[in-house]
């Protein structure tokens, strides 16, 4: 991980491989936004005008490379754009530094020091901008033998993050903006945790792989673990975890991670779709759909790494995250279409389509977050496909069983930078899902199937709890090229919202 530093240094005098600043998209052409005033100076105050010159224009996340004036100990001086200028006194906000700071520390691998020169008015300035750096600077070389071994090591034809950023501008002795870097420090580790998760092939992340992980890492942060394994699922009646991973060499397994704050007055529980990889079954996903299904555990990884980033801020709120983990396989044990299974809260569910499997398992992972009766519940998973066809590739959905809550959980998402966008539960939905064998089948009407998929999940929901559903099949896999400080492939989407809730839970601001 690239090492986070707050500096008061001077721009000309530092010592760095480059030096970072911001440039906005005005009026009348670029304009150098506030802490690069050092550098402007350098240039003789005309350092929007080389800019423009080469092209520039300030537009988010445009990247532009320039000689360092005369006398500047940095080689380098990295123009990164902010978008539009912002209104007077405004500032520039928290997304828009953390794309630019993100931008730059990408286009900077292979660097040893950077200084960032962007706006920093207050803490949040200063923990978007290190978030930022954090999470641009991610990189996954695990199984390149190209790949240097650490930060600021050189590989043949690869090259190291970012080993180092000095945030100028910050206050080293400041408690505000070091708890704000600590902060930041703390979410992007465990968000770059969930990314290696999500990249990492399925052949090495099988169910057992994945518990074994969450054992290593309850160890080292102080976290309760439960392994349920395939002899305990089977002892107490999982029926969805198993039904899913019956086809599979690699048995499923459910695990309940545990944070325990001895001052907290609330309990967030958090479930997670842990698929570690989806063939779609018996109802075997079609060529051209499989190669990117190592992601279906996303949900999962999110939720792990949430609840070690809560231990590792201390939140005074009890946190639980349950891991619904399978391997979604065809084989002549696997379940089929047609078949019932008996789910751990004792409804029945006749299983049409095995290709809609997360539900399955995220069903009994619900019934029994519901069993330690939370103050709320939130689940994530990569559910469906109709979500991505309703919001995109960037965006979230947002599912709720109270609206309150619904707009609460969508306002901590936009507040950290995460698209998302609240989406109904109509009730006439829910007859499409009749069984003529069972309680309920796990598919109903094809139009509108995301909001079918959350009406079934509602059914495990204990009554008088608070519950929402995030649908992140669209944003948590990024097959396109980089932007901002979200990487190609495991984006770990979702874990800044959820952090976000847990700390609002723990202020009482939550419900």
């Amino acid at each position: 991980m690239t090492a986070l530093t707050l500096s008061t240094a001077a721009a000309p005098g530092l010592r760095a491989d480059a030096i970072v600043v911001g440039v906005a998209k005005g009026a009348n052409g670029p304009v150098v936004a506030p802490g690069a005033e050092a550098v402007d100076k350098a240039y003789g105050g005309s350092l929007a005008g080389v800019l423009e010159t080469l092209g520039a224009a300030g537009a988010e996340g445009e990247v532009t490379k320039l000689p360092a004036p005369a006398g500047f100990k940095a080689p380098l001086v990295v123009a990164v754009g902010l978008g539009a200028e912002p209104e007077k006194d405004s500032g520039y906000g928290a997304e828009a530094l953390r794309k630019a700071a993100g931008a730059a520390a990408r286009t900077l691998a292979g660097a040893k020091k950077a200084a960032f020169a962007l706006p920093v008015v207050d803490a949040s300035d200063v923990g978007a901008i290190g978030e930022g750096v954090l999470l641009g600077a991610y990189s996954f070389d695990a199984y390149k033998n190209t790949a240097p071994a650490k930060s600021g090591d050189k590989a043949k034809n690869g090259k190291a993050p970012l080993a180092e950023a000095a945030l100028l501008g910050a206050k080293p002795r400041d408690k505000e903006h070091k708890a704000a870097l600590e902060r930041a420090t703390a979410v992007a580790e465990e968000l770059n945790r969930a990314r290696d998760l999500i990249n990492m092939p399925p052949n090495d992340l099988n169910p057992e792989a994945f518990a074994a992980i969450a054992q290593t890492a309850a160890k080292e942060h102080g976290l309760k673990v439960q392994v349920l394994d395939v002899k305990a699922l089977e002892k107490g009646g999982y029926g969805g975890i198993l039904g899913v991973g019956a086809g599979s060499a690699s048995g499923p397994r459910l695990v309940k991670l545990s944070y325990t704050s001895g001052k907290a007055k609330k309990h967030l529980a958090l479930v997670g779709k842990g698929i570690t990889y989806d063939s779609g079954g018996i109802s075997l996903k079609p060529a051209g759909h499989n190669e990117t299904m190592k992601c279906d555990m996303s949900g999962a990884a999110a939720v792990f790494a949430a609840v070690v980033a809560a231990a590792r801020l201390g939140l005074e709120v009890n946190v639980t995250g349950w891991l619904a983990l399978a391997e979604n396989m065809p084989s002549g044990s696997a379940t089929r279409p047609g078949d019932v299974l008996r789910m751990y809260s004792g409804k029945t569910v006749e299983v049409l389509n095995t290709d809609a499997e997360g539900r399955l398992v995220l069903a009994d992972a619900l019934w029994a977050a519901s069993e330690e009766k939370p103050d709320a519940i939130v689940d994530v998973a990569t559910l469906t496909g109709a979500m991505m066809l309703a919001l995109g590739s960037r965006t979230f959905g947002i599912m709720a069983n109270d609206d309150a809550f619904r707009t609460a959980v969508h306002e901590a998402a936009e507040e950290v930078g995460e698209p998302a966008w609240p989406m109904p539960l109509p009730e006439h939905l829910r007859k499409g899902m009749d069984s003529p064998t069972a309680d309920i089948a796990n598919m109903g009407e094809r139009m509108g199937g995301g909001l079918v998929a959350g009406l079934f999940l509602k059914e495990f929901v204990g009554e008088g709890i608070a519950w929402a559903h995030l649908d992140i099949a669209g944003p948590a896999y990024n097959e396109g090229g980089p932007f901002g400080y979200t990487p190609k492939g495991g984006t770990g989407t979702a874990v800044r919202t959820l952090v976000r809730l847990a700390e609002l839970t723990a202020a009482g601001d939550l419900g």
